[in-house]
């Protein structure tokens, strides 16, 4: 008697399953591996093996890993090449990266003039749009010694308004248009921390610094669903393509909460994301409802921190001084809120359960945080929230040891260094950078460094990061020797600051941050040994694949 149709597909499906669950372990074999040990210590492997789950099962030389594996297991050999923990990104803005390749990019501009030709070329470009923006613009690259002004940009497109964002992110230029639109006149007045650039005669010059934004973004257009979840695919492209297997997010709102949790759900979510709650205000209020969320998604997503701001940016002088900037006596720059009103921030936070993460990089800024902490942290026993310092860029040198003393993690971004090293010193003096992106000084007193870039500020590449921390130089390699070298990291340092400690800064050191069993098979292989190769060239590795729990998520073409 013929076998039936249906018979015959379902023993089909059977063989199938049997296939699939022979393989059900996957082997990476013929490693040049890296890891580290809770302590912190480098550890080389030269295998490792998961599970169809994506956890993994050991990592060691062949013969363990053989011992642990499945007889049928499925070998990748990847020919020697180094493989290392996946790389994690501790303070970066997700949508705001896949936001910014749609706009105009002023990052490599060189001159005023070569900006005003790249938006007028822009706006050409792009006659249906109703807005011209765009980001990355640095007057102190121009050797301006001023901002540019709104009748300089009228040059380039003077019907439609402009908005350009600074590249630090903490000030924007508009051009008239753009300022009629958003109702700034000579009577306008500053808002609280913030400041509207003036002539002498008080008349709006075009650039808004910090909270004066505010006023430009009440009348930008809103981005759609199309183009928010346009934005977060790019952005994780983008992000797979560097090595980078989880970030932290500072500064998440209701509509990226949504989407982080849809694209987790279907299987889209290829980085790991920590999320930050921007500010205690209203998003902060309906996202924290049922209490942090420690993990989703098999710990895709996290959502247990708050985002908040003490001052501003050095480059655009809004970073708050205890003393008046050395460039620009006139002015200490901008604290953001008094201190009772950010206490009570803090306090909201902390009463509900949040790790409190906090924009500090003036040395007045992180003084008035860890008074901040010194206060709250002992009321609501909430030392182990492991609360943090995003950025701790100026902080006066006795208040270096608060951090340690207070369990404050200083989360910081090795490229900041190498970026701003054309104007920080002017900014703060000899003796105040003493105490400014100061590593090597944290470390000594043994503080965990979480690191990261601050992308789309800075490149969202963490090699190009491990660089900087190791060399004290940018891509170019200037300074020749490095710029105050004695603060560099050692590699493992490096590497440790972009792995495990950036995990522990996430309470995630459990599950991600090394290649351990029992933790994600998270891990990237690239083509170079970033302990052997000359430490110039480390920001040049190329990242050939990408694994996110067991699932390669990019491979290099």
């Amino acid at each position: 008697m013929p076998t039936p149709r249906r018979t015959l597909l379902v023993l089909a499906c059977l063989g199938a399953l049997t296939h699939v669950y022979a393989h059900a372990d996957t082997v990476i074999d013929n490693a040049n591996g890296y890891t580290l040990n809770a302590a912190g210590k480098v550890v080389r492997f030269t295998a490792l093996a998961f599970d169809d789950a994506g956890k993994l099962l050991a990592v060691g030389s062949a013969a363990q890993v053989k011992r642990k594996a499945a007889k049928g297991a499925l070998h990748v050999d990847v020919q020697g090449k180094t493989v290392l923990p996946g790389l994690i990104d501790a303070h970066g803005h997700v949508f705001g990266l896949g936001t910014i390749a749609s706009g105009v990019m002023l990052y490599g501009s060189s001159s005023l003039p070569a900006a005003v030709q790249a938006v007028g070329d822009f706006a050409r470009a792009h006659p249906d749009r109703s807005w011209v923006v765009g980001n990355g613009w640095n007057q102190e690259i121009w050797k301006l010694g001023r901002f540019p002004t709104a009748l300089e940009l009228d040059a380039a497109e003077s019907a439609r308004p402009v908005w350009l964002r600074r590249v630090d992110g903490h000030a924007g230029w508009a051009n008239s248009r753009a300022l009629a639109l958003a109702g700034i006149t000579r009577a306008t007045p500053d808002p609280a921390g913030g400041k509207i650039e003036r002539d002498a005669d008080g008349n709006a010059t075009g650039v808004l610094v910090d909270n004066a934004m505010d006023l430009m973004d009440a009348v930008l257009p809103k981005p759609g669903d199309v183009e928010n979840r346009a934005a977060l695919d790019g952005a994780l492209a983008q992000l797979s393509q560097v090595g980078l297997t989880s970030v932290h997010d500072a500064g998440i709102g209701q509509m990226q909460d949504r989407l982080f949790r849809d694209y987790a759900d279907h299987g889209k979510l290829t980085v790991r994301v920590y999320g930050m709650i921007a500010d205690t205000t209203e998003d902060f209020d309906a996202l924290s409802k049922n209490g942090p969320l420690n993990s989703y998604a098999r710990d895709l997503y996290a959502l247990r921190a708050v985002k908040l701001l003490s001052d501003g940016a050095l480059g655009s002088r809004g970073a708050a001084l205890l003393a008046p900037y050395s460039d620009d006596p006139s002015t200490s720059g901008l604290l953001f809120f008094k201190d009772d009103a950010m206490r009570a921030k803090m306090e909201k936070a902390m009463r509900a359960g949040y790790q409190v993460n906090v924009h500090a990089i003036g040395d007045a800024g992180n003084h008035q945080i860890l008074d901040g902490y010194a206060a709250l942290t002992a009321q609501y026993r909430s030392v182990g929230l492991r609360h943090r310092m995003e950025h701790a860029q100026v902080v006066q040198l006795s208040d270096i040891p608060r951090f340690k003393a207070l369990g404050i993690v200083p989360s910081m971004q090795p490229t900041h260094a190498t970026s701003d090293q054309n104007m920080a010193e002017q900014r703060v003096g000899h003796e105040r950078i003493k105490g400014a992106y100061a590593w090597r000084t944290f470390l000594a007193q043994g503080s965990r460094i979480a690191c990261g870039s601050d992308f789309p500020i800075e490149s969202p590449n963490p090699f190009e990061g491990i660089h900087a921390a190791v060399t004290r130089q940018n891509s170019e390699g200037f300074p020749a020797g490095g710029w105050y070298p004695q603060q560099a990291m050692t590699v493992t340092e490096a590497l440790r600051c972009f792995t495990l400690d950036a995990a522990w800064a996430a309470h995630q050191e459990k599950v991600i941050g090394s290649l351990e069993a029992g933790k994600w098979a998270d891990f990237v292989v690239v083509d170079q040994d970033l302990f052997t190769v000359a430490p110039a060239a480390i920001g040049k590795t190329q990242v050939l694949q990408t694994w996110v729990a067991g699932k390669r998520v990019y491979e290099k073409k």
